[in-house]
């Protein structure tokens, strides 16, 4: 019976966003969203809580089916995606009056949500699969939102991607059907052991092909180009959910088939582990390195963006307790973190229509509230303690210690502390531009304003959130150990 309650938290926002999308009033919209999203993580809450059995909700074809489990990974993101999608909400209330058709907005934004839980929720590679694509197609609106020609040709490079990537997660599923000893996600893989060393060569390119495909989504080298096309056209509140939780689906797709399908004993030590970490390292120096160079102040988070999922990539392909657990810290505070520095940045242009990095200068001294929930969580995505961004960061470095990879292990800790520098330097230099401006700064054009209420206080709560996780990791320790435990028994 608890088995089909995993079918609530997937289709209930899929239908309430179907409702969502035909409300026009605003008096009626706001409170059935809340009343929608309050509802989904009670729904969510007792997946936390009780054990069950995995639920074939369809059989599609024999041997094809759809499959529900809510084991510790899937019941992580979960509970991660729901408040935070709660709190985006919450801030899209204010930020989407000033754009048109908010209530299609708000009815894909559900939908999306809806997708996810399905995602988190799959107990098997085909029901991942599902999911996947259609949360593809129901955020491509939100990327084409405001309806430019930049924003459609955005949503129409995002979509490719994203089918592209899923496509080759498919493949992967049709050549792996004959090698694995059940469809289901198993902690420590299902690879039946005869077979698979017969054509050991054969399935690690499979791997590999798998680990690029769904990589797109996460933003890796080489399918990362829709992230810094799509962010930039995107609503912040859009903006925010596809850097800080979407790109986390192809993080939690590379680690089903890393640890859930093959298990990390089959990839240890081979090429594909080190072309994997390689890519990932690739991705994490070109994104910061990009960042740097860009002026457009969304797209320079969208490359930040890409450059920081791979710190995650990076993590749990090191295939060891250590580096796991601090890629899970990494995907948890990066997307707290991501989505407070994307709704300041969205508070900011909100209130001033300033849009590049070089017209931030002064923007602090009228706009001070957001501006330090912004230099903040900077200094979580630098890796500046006391936030949770440095604790994620010394773990990877001590995982990449313990993994004994040699040049990966040692240069992907030096490329990992560059990464850091340039973060630094193409974030922080936004905070002391916008709080000093510098004495022939004109202060007679800057017009003090106040904040608006519904969205710093969404900002307030993600701050805080990276900062006292960041000091009491423990809070979050027993849901990474309950995932991290199974895949490495003592």
């Amino acid at each position: 019976m608890y088995g089909t309650w995993l079918i609530l938290p997937i289709f209930f926002p899929l239908l309430g966003g179907l409702m969502a999308s035909q409300i026009t009033t605003l008096r009626v919209r706001r409170p059935v969203v809340s009343a929608i999203l309050v509802l989904e993580l009670v729904l969510v809450l007792p997946t936390v809580f009780f054990d069950a059995q995995p639920y074939t909700a369809l059989e599609l074809v024999p041997g094809v089916r759809i499959v529900l489990q809510a084991d510790p990974l899937g019941r992580l993101f979960a509970v991660l995606v729901c408040v935070i999608w709660f709190c985006a909400a919450f801030f899209a209330y204010e930020y989407m009056n000033h754009e048109g058709h908010r209530e299609r907005f708000f009815g894909f934004f559900l939908m999306t949500l809806g997708a996810l839980m399905g995602i988190c929720f799959a107990g098997n590679l085909v029901t991942l699969y599902l999911f996947y694509e259609l949360m593809a197609l129901c955020s491509v609106p939100l990327v084409l939102h405001i309806g430019t020609r930049k924003a459609f040709d955005a949503a129409w490079w995002y979509l490719a991607f994203s089918v592209a990537g899923a496509s080759l997660g498919l493949l992967g599923q049709f050549f792996l059907q004959g090698y694995c000893t059940t469809d289901l996600f198993t902690p420590g893989g299902v690879l039946d052991p005869q077979f698979a060393a017969q054509d050991r060569s054969f399935l690690l390119v499979v791997f590999l092909v798998m680990a690029v495909g769904f990589g797109c989504k996460a933003g890796m080298f080489p399918l990362h180009a829709w992230l810094p096309l799509a962010h930039p056209v995107a609503p912040a509140p859009a903006s925010a959910v596809l850097s800080g939780l979407i790109t986390k689906m192809g993080v939690l797709a590379i680690l089903r088939v890393a640890y859930y399908l093959y298990g990390w004993e089959f990839l240890s030590g081979t090429w594909v582990q080190r072309t994997v970490l390689t890519l990932a390292l690739i991705t994490i120096l070109m994104g910061s390195t990009l960042a740097l160079r860009e002026d457009t102040l969304k797209k320079r988070l969208a490359y930040s963006t890409v450059s920081q999922v791979s710190y995650v990539v990076y993590g749990l392909m090191l295939l060891n307790p250590a580096a796991l657990e601090g890629a899970l810290f990494q995907a948890v505070f990066h997307a707290i973190a991501k989505n407070a520095l994307f709704m300041a940045t969205g508070a900011i242009i909100y209130k001033t229509h300033l849009t590049q990095v070089s017209q931030m200068r002064g923007v602090g001294t009228a706009y001070g509230i957001s501006m330090w929930f912004f230099a903040i969580a900077s200094l979580s995505l630098v890796g500046i303690p006391p936030t949770g961004g440095f604790l994620s960061k010394w773990m990877l470095a001590q995982g990449a210690l313990d993994a004994g990879l040699g040049l990966l292990s040692y240069g992907g800790i030096a490329i990992l502390m560059v990464s850091a520098l340039l973060t630094a330097g193409y974030l922080l230099p936004i905070v002391t531009q916008a709080f000093f401006p510098g004495k022939d700064f004109d202060r007679s054009h800057v017009v003090k304003q106040q904040d608006t209420w519904l969205m710093w206080i969404t900002v307030f709560a993600l701050t805080v959130a990276v900062v006292l996780l960041g000091m009491f990791p423990g809070l979050l320790q027993r849901a990474v150990d309950s995932v991290v435990g199974p895949l490495f028994p003592v």
